[in-house]
Order: structure tokens, then sequence, then C-alpha cells
């Protein structure tokens, strides 16, 4: 059984997560709940790690397969030794968790380890 390699992360989101987040938020949330959401993750000064399958598993979402592109490349940047960026999470009252950015990193640390820890920066509407 060959060990699998371990993910890395950056400290913070890269500055087009948050672009990519605000696309997303804007589908699913009203514009007002989006701007709020966006300005949280834009403001955030840490993350916080939770483990990947209870990321999914909040977000009443099954991780992509190895055989997602989004999911292989973040695999091969890891297996490179090269280091993911941070998700972004919004936390509602009133629904499940949204990975606002992040699904294919949060699905490639789950099928390295379902158990990894993903560092996530939050929003709570």
């Amino acid at each position: 059984m060959t060990e699998q390699p371990a993910v890395t992360w950056l400290a913070m989101p890269e500055h087009h997560d948050y672009g990519a987040a605000e696309d997303y938020l804007r589908l699913v949330l009203s514009p007002k709940h989006a701007e709020h959401a966006l300005e949280q993750l834009r403001k955030a000064k840490h993350t916080r790690a939770w483990k990947a399958k209870d990321i999914l598993r909040a977000a009443g979402l099954e991780a992509l397969g190895a055989d997602n592109e989004g999911v292989a490349a973040k695999l091969a940047k890891v297996r490179a030794g090269k280091p993911l960026a941070p998700v972004l999470l919004v936390q509602r009252e009133d629904g499940p968790l949204i990975i606002a950015d992040g699904y294919h990193r949060t699905s490639a640390a789950h099928l390295l380890d379902e158990s990894a820890e993903v560092p996530a920066v939050e929003a709570h509407l």
C-alpha cells in the first residue's frame, strides 16, 4: 500500500478564490446576503480547520471523484508538493453549509484522507 501525499495549505485563500466565491454566491443567495457573506470572507484574518468529510456532509455534497478535471488538477498539485488554498465557506441558519469556493480542493483532500483537516475562511448568515 503506497502512502498518500499530505496536503499542504496556504495561510489564506488566493485573490481569485474570492471572485469565484462571488460568482457562485450570487447564484444561490439573494444579492443582499451574497454581498454580506463576501464582505465577511474578504475581511477574515484567519482560518479554521474542519475535516473534509464534515465539510462535505454539512454541505450535503458527495466528494467528487479523481476523474473530475478540477479534482485531478488539485491532486496533481498535491503530488507536486504545491500547497492548496483554504476553502471559503458560508454557514447559514436556515440551510446547509455553502462551499462558496473550494469544492474541488475539499474533494481532493477527502480522496487522500477523508479526515484530512481543511482550513477554511468562514462567513455566517
